[in-house]
């Protein structure tokens, strides 16, 4: 911690994104850990006068507690490269690629990485008849998190509304097959896999009231997997990191179908750290503690900047 005495630690939060009351919570959370540790930190309620900001509150070094478009986008983090201020998460290039899901899932089909099937909707076109996949099916928008946007469709005449609810996030959705199987979210130190937290939402799915409600849905952890899962499993979140240039902790979400294989939906760069989050619980199994995952990430920023 002798490295972080001394400087000023911004905390980016709130933002301009739908996620803004999320980022609202992890940055407050994060806030007062650092706090609490005798560190220098201010708090920002990110604008689009970020420069000025940072700039004003004299700012060394930056935790990225941002969420969505211009938090996890590459967005923010293309103003602290250029202003030189080291940052939490992953770089620009990783986060724009991992938050994009059609880019992502190009890149996955181009690295063998095992996705479900999916197409691509454009606002605009006229294609709103035409089912393009089996159901059951999810759409959801290619550039949001937390669940927003997202659609089940299970039977036809669900199939416009959940594409216009989609096209309300986002100009591009992604339609994808469903996959029956166990929710999982393997949280990454680099490419050092932590263990697999198992989510198991008391509703239909791990919509956003699931996600961020106590009590809505149940969490193991480690997952109940076999051996054999276990190691599937981070062998593809292993290759996921990698083939999408991501460094720092992130979260690889995937499910694991009824045949004991995983098939990635996403990854998430700058995982929530509220108390429902799953990256702190994943953290807590190997006896890293809220506060000691806050530092690792600072730290983390430290290195990534120098080297």
């Amino acid at each position: 911690m002798e490295q972080l005495k001394g400087k000023v630690i911004g905390v980016l939060m709130g933002g301009l994104s739908p996620e803004r009351e999320i980022s609202l919570s992890t940055g407050n959370a994060v806030l007062q850990v650092i706090r609490e540790k005798g560190l220098n930190v201010v708090a920002i309620d990110v604008s689009c006068q970020i420069a000025e900001q940072l700039s004003l509150k004299k700012v060394d070094l930056a935790f990225v507690a941002l969420h969505g478009t211009f938090g996890e986008d590459g967005a923010i983090q293309g103003v602290l490269e250029y202003l030189k201020i080291p940052y939490t998460g992953s770089g620009l290039l990783g986060s724009a690629v991992a938050f994009n899901k059609a880019v992502s899932k190009s890149i996955f089909k181009a690295h063998d990485i095992p996705t479900p099937d999916y197409k691509l909707f454009y606002r605009g076109e006229d294609k709103q008849a035409v089912i393009p996949l089996p159901l059951p099916l999810v759409v959801k928008p290619s550039d949001q998190g937390s669940s927003l946007g997202i659609t089940i469709v299970k039977q036809a005449n669900q199939w416009k509304q959940a594409l216009d609810i989609a096209f309300e996030y986002s100009k591009q959705v992604i339609v994808e097959s469903f996959i029956a199987g166990k929710l999982l979210a393997i949280g990454m130190d680099e490419d050092q896999p932590l263990p697999i937290v198992q989510i198991i939402p008391r509703s239909e799915f791990y919509d956003y009231e699931a996600k961020y409600t106590p009590g809505k849905t149940d969490y193991h952890c480690p997952a109940d997997l076999t051996e054999r899962e276990t190691e599937e499993c981070h062998k593809v979140a292993i290759r996921t990191v990698r083939a999408l240039c991501v460094r720092g902790i992130c979260r690889v979400d995937v499910i694991l179908d009824e045949k004991g294989m995983p098939q990635v939906l996403e990854l998430n760069t700058i995982p929530g750290l509220t108390p429902t989050s799953l990256l702190p619980k994943a953290a807590r199994a190997i006896g890293l503690e809220f506060e000691d995952l806050v530092l690792k990430m600072l730290l983390n920023a430290q290195r990534d900047y120098l080297n």
